[in-house]
C-alpha cells in the first residue's frame, strides 16, 4: 500500500481550499445554516484527513493478525479507487468533493470487514459513513455499497478463511 500516494491525493485536494466542498454542501444540504455549512465542511475534512491513518490501522492489524493475505488485496482495492482519478466523485475536477466518495469507500469497507464474529477493528463507522452519505447522496453511495461488496465477493473465499482463523484465536 502506498499510503504517501494517498496522502498526496488530499493534500492535493485541500491545496484548492474549502469553498468547493462548501459550495458543495450548500447544494446537497439547502437547508443548512452558514454555520452549518462550515461545520459540516470541517467534519468532511476531518474524515477525508483520516483515511490514511484508517488505512495504516488496517494494515497493521492485518500485519498483527497475520492475515496480510486476506486484508492487503482489500486495501489495495480501496487505494486503487482513492487514488483513480476519475471516479464517481473526481478530485482532478472537484478537489475536496471529490474525496468524499473516496473516504465513503474506505470507510464502507473497514466497516464490512467488522461484520465477522471478531471485529477487525472495532470502530463504529456508522456516524462517519451516515454523514458522507448524505453528502454524496443515495445514488452515489448505493454505487459504492456494490462497489464494496463487490470487492468483498472479490475475496470471500479468503474471507471465510480469515474468519475461521479469526474464530479459533478466540
Amino acid at each position: 500500500m502506498s499510503l504517501a500516494d494517498v496522502q498526496a491525493v488530499i493534500e492535493s485536494a485541500k491545496s484548492r481550499g474549502m469553498e468547493p466542498l462548501e459550495r458543495y454542501i450548500r447544494r446537497q444540504l439547502p437547508e443548512a445554516t452558514e454555520g452549518e455549512v462550515r461545520e459540516a465542511a470541517e467534519v468532511a475534512l476531518e474524515i477525508i484527513d483520516s483515511v490514511p491513518i484508517f488505512l495504516a490501522r488496517a494494515d497493521q492489524e492485518a500485519e498483527e493478525r497475520k492475515l496480510e493475505a486476506v486484508i492487503t488485496p482489500i486495501l489495495d482495492h480501496v487505494e486503487r479507487y482513492f487514488l483513480q482519478p476519475m471516479d464517481l466523485i473526481p478530485e482532478m475536477t472537484h478537489g475536496l468533493v471529490g474525496l468524499l466518495d473516496d473516504s465513503y469507500l474506505v470507510l464502507r469497507i473497514l466497516e464490512n470487514l467488522d461484520r465477522g464474529p471478531d471485529r477487525f477493528l472495532d470502530w463504529d463507522l456508522e456516524h462517519p459513513l451516515q454523514f458522507l452519505r448524505r453528502l454524496v447522496g443515495e445514488d452515489i453511495a448505493r454505487k459504492l455499497d456494490e462497489r464494496s461488496l463487490d470487492a468483498m465477493g472479490e475475496i470471500s473465499q479468503d474471507l471465510t478463511h480469515f474468519w475461521d482463523q479469526v474464530s479459533r484465536r478466540a
